[in-house]
């Protein structure tokens, strides 16, 4: 089967960087489901895998956490799907990815493809509907409201791919009112068109503009990215015993600073549930059937914003380069080999 890979961790320059290749077709046993990819997305976290990880001597790593594809068997154990079943899922970070043209998947971390929505445009939700699910409603419990600004949150990144299924979520399932943060016009006009009720420019201080719109101080804050460049800000802006959560890795974090206010830290990695087989692993493909339901009643929409060609190392390569320079908006997309 053709596959994307690399053999040395490195900047995306090397011209060996993603290269491609032809590797066995693997076999479904257990709960896996082998599913025939169609169409991926690509994230940050492939950008930081492809920099830090090495692969075993003589071994291929696979890239790839979000496809959409067509059962094509199933192991033994499998209880939710068929061969035919067309399926969304974000994979896991300790298995080979969805960069090749079959993929083995644990069925509980898979959910079934919105029926209304092309292979491309649903490729683009999983992994961050996962992760924005899990922070809204697992981590920072938004619909359980805080003492003080219990109905205001901030998403700090909001035009992101993270941030934009976040700000549709929210709007959705709840009546916070929601401020978001972007930087340049075309990216403003995205997070309003997302469900933004209103914007913060995230290149000046966000402190004084938080305070000028004169709604009091959130009890939420959800930072998707440049944590560090923003900290100050969200300890001052934050209402005493709010809830602040995270879901990129600056360099370092003191939470001695959040002590002050009682302020709860929450770190997101939507990868926890499978990376340890943990008792609600299924509630990933739960949630990814209710992010369908939501999708199919045109309560929530893709984010993809652009098809960037055939699943192959030159195109990849290309896609990695765009993340890397932190000026996408939604999420790029691949479609077929």
């Amino acid at each position: 089967m053709k596959a994307v890979g690399f053999q040395q961790p490195g900047p995306i320059e090397r011209q060996d960087a993603l290269q491609d290749i032809t590797l066995e077709k693997p076999v479904a046993h257990g709960r896996d489901l082998l599913v025939e990819i169609k169409a991926v997305s690509v994230n940050p976290v492939d950008t930081k895998v492809r920099v830090n990880r090495q692969p075993q001597p003589d071994s291929w790593e696979i890239l790839g956490y979000d496809a959409v594809g067509v059962v094509n068997a199933i192991g033994p154990a499998v209880e939710y799907f068929k061969v035919g079943d067309e399926v969304f899922y974000a994979g896991v970070i300790n298995r080979p990815g969805t960069n090749s043209e079959f993929h083995l998947v644990d069925e509980r971390i898979v959910g079934r493809k919105p029926t209304n929505l092309s292979d491309s445009a649903a490729a683009a939700l999983p992994l961050t509907a996962i992760t924005a699910w899990e922070m809204l409603f697992d981590r920072l419990e938004v619909l359980r409201p805080t003492v003080e600004g219990g109905k205001l949150i901030l998403v700090i990144g909001g035009a992101g791919g993270v941030g934009s299924i976040t700000l549709q979520l929210l709007r959705a399932m709840t009546d916070l009112t929601i401020i978001a943060t972007a930087s340049r016009p075309e990216t403003k006009q995205w997070v309003m068109d997302s469900g933004a009720h209103h914007v913060l420019d995230h290149s000046q201080p966000l402190a004084p503009q938080m305070e000028a719109l004169g709604l009091g101080k959130p009890g939420f804050v959800f930072s998707t990215t440049q944590t560090d460049r923003h900290y100050s800000d969200i300890v001052e802006m934050i209402a005493p015993q709010g809830r602040f959560g995270l879901i990129d890795d600056p360099p370092t974090l003191d939470a001695k600073p959040l002590k002050m206010k009682s302020i709860s830290l929450h770190w997101e990695l939507m990868f926890t549930r499978p990376l340890f087989s943990t008792p609600d692993i299924d509630e990933q493909r739960t949630l990814l059937n209710q992010v369908a339901d939501l999708v199919e009643a045109g309560k929530i929409r893709s984010t993809a914003t652009e098809v960037a060609g055939k699943i192959n190392a030159a195109n990849l390569k290309k896609v990695h380069a765009q993340l890397e320079s932190k000026t996408t908006r939604g999420k790029i997309v691949l479609e077929g080999f």
